[in-house]
């Protein structure tokens, strides 16, 4: 769904707003079901560490719908579902007809698997799922979007035959199941998984409006708007949380910044005036944009395992619980870790465009910085 039209450019902020809007009042509304379906924080599986509130759980129904219901309303224009006179709304939509008829495949595979997502992770709210199955529901979007929907990095390999493509394909499945997990391990606080989510849309965002890619702009852009709105309920310094996002926001938000980073491009050696740049290691863009839930995944994953413990049953030793005991406020914590995802995302954004000295300066300023975070939450100790 990329486009290099300049006629699109108010597509992005304006479905910036769309997302917030539609946001807000959906948030306040699942507060109300809820209580009233008393639909709280839950327990988890077996062995899941946690200190319950009494809280709803149920955010991810509204910011994943404050996303969904405007791409379902652009897919049905696209495929002339809605009466709506594309030509007209948008005077250079005819020269891309080919574009957005095979953007469709990647826009309704999308919508079907964040909805598949929502489905599961409200289910394991309410009745928690072994780490086994849980996975398993979370392998299946992963898989069609790689291979059905192309949503895979490296495509270069396909020059390589059969292997290549199988090797791509395996490649974007593993990335979508470490970042789905990620920003599940990342939701263990107010406001921490729908901050990091925001920042790092904001910034993909960026990334893609400087390339011109309109489309996939506009859908980092909708996302962000979600999550703020949804923020506004979940981040509140004075008197806490009133509600969460749950599994049933966290598992779809990951997904859709995996998917979303994948199909953005970052690189393009074959024409030099790309804006982010011809240089081949500009597709670790993702990477080090989401370099803070990645380094909370893996740090947390070896902790338990040294503990003799499943990395996929949850506990309170998340990289925000760490910064707590050291010191940190549990808001402290949260922003600091914005924070932190601002300053590593921010080089990733351009690392396509830098010369190779400059590169390698930006990579291992997000490497310092990870590695500064690790000596000053303790995890080196543990």
């Amino acid at each position: 769904m990329c486009d290099y039209s300049s006629g699109m450019s108010w597509l992005a902020p304006g479905l910036f707003l769309v997302g917030l809007l539609l946001s807000l009042p959906l948030t306040a509304a699942m507060i109300a079901v809820g209580h009233r379906l008393q639909a709280m924080d839950s327990q988890g599986f077996a062995g899941h560490l946690k200190t319950l509130c009494r809280v709803p759980n149920v955010g991810g129904v509204a910011f994943v719908s404050a996303f969904v219901l405007p791409l379902l309303g652009g897919l049905l224009v696209l495929s002339g579902a809605l009466p709506v006179d594309l030509d007209r709304l948008w005077q250079g939509a005819g020269a891309h007809a080919q574009r957005l008829q095979e953007g469709q495949r990647f826009g309704w595979t999308l919508l079907a698997c964040t909805v598949w997502m929502l489905i599961a992770g409200a289910v394991d709210d309410r009745r928690a799922m072994g780490p086994g199955l849980k996975f398993a529901l979370q392998a299946l979007p992963a898989i069609a979007l790689a291979w059905f929907a192309d949503v895979r990095p490296l495509t270069l390999l396909d020059h390589q035959g059969a292997w290549g493509v199988g090797v791509s394909v395996a490649l974007g499945v593993l990335w979508m199941l470490a970042i789905t997990n990620a920003m599940n391990f990342l939701d263990n606080m107010d406001g921490l998984a729908g901050g990091v989510g925001a920042v790092c849309a904001l910034l993909f965002m960026a990334g893609a409006l400087a390339a011109r890619q309109w489309f996939i702009a506009a859908l980092f852009a909708l996302l962000a708007g979600a999550l703020l709105g949804f923020l506004c309920f979940n981040f509140r310094p004075r008197g806490g949380a009133r509600i969460f996002m749950g599994d049933g926001g966290s598992q779809p938000l990951g997904l859709l910044l995996a998917a979303l980073a994948v199909r953005c491009v970052f690189t393009d050696p074959a024409d030099p005036q790309y804006a982010l740049g011809t240089h081949w290691y500009g597709v670790l863009t993702p990477v080090v944009v989401l370099a803070i839930p990645i380094y909370d995944l893996l740090a947390t994953s070896v902790l338990r395992i040294r503990q003799g413990r499943s990395p996929l049953v949850g506990d309170q030793q998340h990289l925000s619980h760490r910064l707590v005991e050291r010191g940190f406020s549990k808001h402290g914590a949260v922003m600091a870790i914005w924070a932190l995802t601002a300053i590593t995302g921010i080089g990733g954004v351009g690392l396509g465009s830098a010369p190779p000295w400059l590169a390698c300066l930006l990579l291992v300023q997000s490497l310092l910085a990870v590695a500064v975070l690790a000596w000053a939450e303790g995890i080196l100790k543990r």
